[in-house]
């Protein structure tokens, strides 16, 4: 009799497990909304991903506030998403100055009358080995991708509160699960962002706050032309870009991204990695962080590496090489024309820039 007892018990345990996995699943159903009519404000949309998902939102009849911190750009976004019919504000904004964030939030109030869903995109990239970084780009990278997720989120929460209702998606990446060389300040400030974005959640819950992380690997969103590579940069940006171009070896198309985003800020998920191989990455590190590591110390080896060089930084659109201008790249530079990318100079290229 005790054997029969002792026997069942894994049973009951799988059972135990699933049955609270479809209460999980159902219960995450009946929290989806309708974005018809809902204010959906977007931070980093004038070009690339950010862009990209405010057409997705507007498709869905959302209406769309749309920030970055080039006015020109800004504008070029907004009549093109005007034209197709979408209700569209778009206001300057720098999203790690808290004061603008506050007008940007302001202007979107007294415009909308509120905001219920914020998607958290704005983002800067610098790439190079850490000899070349400075702590002012460890500086920069925090103020873009994690102060100015807080800010954005402390800003709206006040009437999301209130409401008892509202959605806050933040766009992370995979470099927030897995810190991969050259890209240090990056993926420091997107560590800090899946922290602040996974705790958000489990305090929200019970406010009626959906708390979404999304979790992108590359996506071909044409950011190489306007990140910034230091060190031996034609090198830097050679490797970036070949890795941006490959669909069916590491990235993803932004427009696929953006649809699966709209889907799970509709459902209000917990989670949304993109990309088998991110998904693989992160799972693999969470169960051995130091194979991974020490896996990662190998393909640092294979980077280019910092002997003879400064710490000067250099823009993608003037560290191109035959390689990365090349059929081999024909996707990205595509993308790049398609959502915004070219055009921009030096001092403006930090508005949205994401990996991939």
């Amino acid at each position: 009799m005790l054997d029969r007892q002792i026997g069942a018990r894994p049973a009951l345990v799988a059972a135990a497990g699933l049955g609270l996995g479809l209460g999980f699943r159902r219960f995450s159903r009946r929290g989806s909304i309708d974005l018809q009519g809902q204010v959906v404000l977007i931070t980093g949309s004038s070009r690339g991903l950010g862009f990209v998902m405010a057409q997705e939102f507007a498709k869905e009849g959302a209406r769309v506030v749309l920030c970055a911190r080039n006015e020109q750009r800004l504008e070029r976004a907004r009549q093109e998403l005007t034209r197709t019919g979408a209700e569209i504000l778009a206001v300057p904004c720098d999203v790690s100055n808290r004061n603008q964030v506050q007008n940007l939030v302001d202007k979107a109030n007294n415009r909308f009358g509120r905001i219920d869903v914020l998607v958290n995109n704005a983002g800067i990239i610098t790439v190079g080995p850490l000899q070349t970084q400075t702590l002012s780009d460890f500086e920069e990278s925090m103020g873009v991708m994690f102060w100015g997720v807080v800010h954005p989120t402390l800003a709206v929460l006040p009437q999301m509160l209130e409401r008892k209702s509202g959605r806050v998606v933040n766009i992370t990446s995979i470099g927030g699960k897995v810190s991969v060389p050259h890209l240090l300040p990056y993926s420091c400030a997107k560590f800090a962002a899946v922290g602040f974005s996974e705790g958000l959640r489990a305090e929200l819950a019970k406010e009626g706050i959906r708390v979404v992380t999304v979790v992108p690997g590359l996506m071909r969103t044409g950011s190489p032309v306007n990140a910034f590579f230091k060190g031996k940069h034609r090198a830097e940006h050679t490797w970036f870009t070949l890795s941006d171009s490959l669909p069916l070896v590491t990235s993803m198309s932004a427009r696929r991204a953006a649809g699966q985003i709209v889907n799970a800020t509709r459902r209000g998920d917990a989670e949304r990695i993109f990309t088998p191989q991110a998904q693989l990455a992160s799972r693999l590190h969470g169960l051995f962080p130091g194979t991974t590591t020490d896996i990662l110390g190998l393909v640092n080896r294979l980077l280019p590496n910092a002997d003879g060089v400064g710490q000067e930084r250099v823009i993608g659109q003037e560290s191109g090489t035959a390689a990365s201008r090349s059929f081999l790249t024909a996707l990205t530079q595509s993308a790049a024309r398609d959502y915004h990318q070219y055009g921009e100079t030096p001092d403006q290229a930090t508005d949205s820039i994401r990996p991939g």
